[in-house]
């Protein structure tokens, strides 16, 4: 498929034909875009004399006889496409990584930034020897040549490990390095930069979290490995905006605070470039601890979910979210919160218990329809949609983090576990005795209590009162056309309203589709507003609506010749329901009901 690249003023056959780049450069300066001109003119900009030409687009080549450059070439892989592009540096770094070229070249689906050479040639350039910068290089004198450093030299004898065990300010860190193994690693023939937090760093974390980390030698190997870059830095070859690859395989952000480099936010290398015979020391008075090193309990503090966490705490769950169970932690965020939280009784145990899953999961092997237990008992199920991932009716609102032996995930919203039927909650609720005398009326009982997935919009008693006399009675009065509007309520899968983005076309029972939005928070059917959304049943979910939807227009109606029961026996059936109500699950702001 062609298109058009440029487009330009100038009369040229060859300017508007598909394919095709402009190129410009001005003359007596290095400012060009592309140089293999196959048609040019000049012209004057600001003073100076300009070249114009134009070249086929990459990726498209020129056809004998053809205006333009109308013949697409074959897709390549992203190395080879670096070299069609003219990032030519990129590639020639790519080559100098171990593992990045293959990537690149085998069948992954990646989204490439690469620096033009341009780009690469204005860098700063850094040269440390021995983490000595370099100042002035290349004086050539008759027997050599000379390099001006910022620093003496001195020898280095002695490898990481031999300078941990020297230094009296490693007293913890060396216990840390013999209990983990790595010593081995430390004293071998690579070329590491080790960020070696002092006494000072381990003393400033709690006790309790000390202890545990040292007493437990996978927390305590993680701990340590993300002190551990893979190659020699020296603080001169450190830029600020770096991302720095751990043994650990996290990424340590790299800044600065006026003159002074940061980690992560924080100035907190007090001594650099100590050298050893495999590598460079640096450091640091504060302990970088991973995720994979802490529990749940600590995960929590340091994300948006503190206001749930505490809770569980007050219920007597803390010891799930500090133990060694494997599990998922469903946090509700800070904000979910904000108009007060619910007293701690025997309902509300039961629903955080349920905001736990027996498994240590991850959000990115979650599939649509998984089914997940919790320690309260219940099964939950996973909905996948396009930009967003929900668990019931709560959806997860950032990166899950992975402790030691918990995840947590974030939630959008308290979660409620699904509670009977379709027609189990309808029944619940005296809000719907008309539409449920309906739906038995019209046949449909049976379809809204067996294994599904639906999305009901419930149509409120004050939805049905508001309709013309006539057209109720009209509805009414024929068993087919009461089942065809009721089913162009019901669509075909479950939808919670946090998988609604901007416009949602979801397919009825009775055929049509139906359109949900979601726009500042309010959920819309048909352009009619949702008045409460994601009441979940154990096969769909149920939104309450305040109108009853029509279908289109122009659908033929078709007219029954059996009538179903008369309005007065539907209103007097929707009484009987109405005293019959049982309690529907809710959530307000002074309690949550399982």
């Amino acid at each position: 498929m062609s298109k058009l690249c440029f487009s330009s003023q100038q009369s040229s056959a060859f300017v508007f034909s598909p394919n095709v780049c402009a190129v410009q450069k001005v003359i007596g300066t290095n400012k060009k875009y592309f140089t293999n001109c196959k048609q040019w003119y000049q012209r004057k900009i600001c003073g100076k004399s300009t070249v114009i030409s134009y070249e086929c687009c990459p990726g498209y080549e020129k056809v004998p006889g053809e205006k333009g450059c109308p013949a697409a070439l074959p897709l390549s892989n992203l190395y080879e496409t670096l070299g069609v592009v003219g990032a030519t540096t990129t590639q020639l770094y790519t080559d100098r990584t171990e593992k990045l070229r293959p990537e690149m070249e085998g069948p992954g689906s990646f989204t490439i930034f690469a620096p033009s050479n341009e780009a690469w040639a204005s860098l700063p350039a850094i040269v440390t020897v021995n983490c000595a910068r370099l100042l002035k290089a290349d004086h050539h004198a008759t027997n050599g040549v000379v390099h001006l450093i910022d620093k003496v030299i001195s020898t280095i004898s002695n490898n990481i490990q031999q300078i941990i065990e020297i230094e009296d300010t490693f007293e913890t860190l060396r216990a840390a390095v013999a209990a983990s193994g790595l010593n081995t690693l430390l004293e071998g023939d690579g070329q590491y930069t080790l960020l070696a937090p002092t006494n000072e760093a381990f003393e400033k974390i709690p006790a309790e979290t000390l202890n545990r980390i040292l007493g437990d030698p996978g927390a305590l190997r993680d701990l340590l490995n993300n002190h551990i870059l893979k190659s020699a830095m020296c603080a001169e070859a450190i830029v600020a905006g770096l991302s720095l690859e751990t043994l650990e395989g996290t990424t340590l952000e790299v800044g600065c605070s006026g003159d002074t480099l940061t980690i992560n936010g924080k100035p907190i290398i007090s001594n650099k470039d100590v050298l050893a015979t495999n590598g460079v020391i640096h450091f640091i008075d504060e302990l970088l601890i991973p995720d994979s090193a802490k529990t749940l309990f600590e995960l929590a503090a340091e994300s948006d979910v503190s206001t749930a966490v505490d809770l569980f705490r007050q219920a007597g769950l803390g010891t799930h979210l500090s133990g060694t169970e494997r599990l998922t932690l469903l946090a509700p965020m800070n904000s979910v919160f904000e108009d007060g939280t619910p007293p701690i009784d025997a309902q509300t145990k039961n629903l955080l218990l349920n905001h736990m899953i027996k498994d240590q999961l991850a959000s990115k092997y979650l599939y649509h329809g998984q089914i997940l237990e919790t320690l309260g008992g219940k099964k939950l199920r996973v909905f996948v949609y396009r930009n967003s991932l929900c668990i019931e009716n709560s959806c997860i609102a950032a990166h899950d983090k992975r402790g030691r032996y918990g995840t947590l995930f974030t939630m959008d919203r308290v979660l409620t576990p699904p509670v009977g039927t379709v027609m189990d909650v309808l029944k619940g609720d005296s809000r719907f005795s008309m539409l449920v005398a309906a739906i038995q009326s019209a046949g449909l009982t049976e379809a809204l209590n067996r294994e599904g997935v639906y999305t009901v919009f419930a149509p409120t008693n004050e939805a049905f009162q508001a309709l013309p006399p006539g057209e109720l009675n009209k509805l009414l009065g024929n068993a087919k056309e009461l089942a065809n509007i009721l089913k162009y309520h019901v669509g075909d899968e479950i939808l919670v309203s946090g998988g609604i983005g901007a416009l949602v076309r979801l397919k009825s029972l009775q055929g049509d589709k139906l359109e949900v939005s979601s726009k500042n928070n309010v959920v819309n059917v048909n352009k009619e507003p949702v008045t409460e959304v994601d009441i979940m049943a154990t096969n769909g979910v149920v939104h309450v609506i305040s109108s009853v939807l029509q279908p289109p227009a122009n659908r033929p109606q078709e007219r029954g010749d059996e009538l179903a029961d008369s309005a007065l026996d539907i209103f007097k059936q929707a009484s009987a329901f109405s005293r019959a109500t049982q309690s529907s699950v809710k959530l307000d702001k002074n309690t949550m009901v399982q």
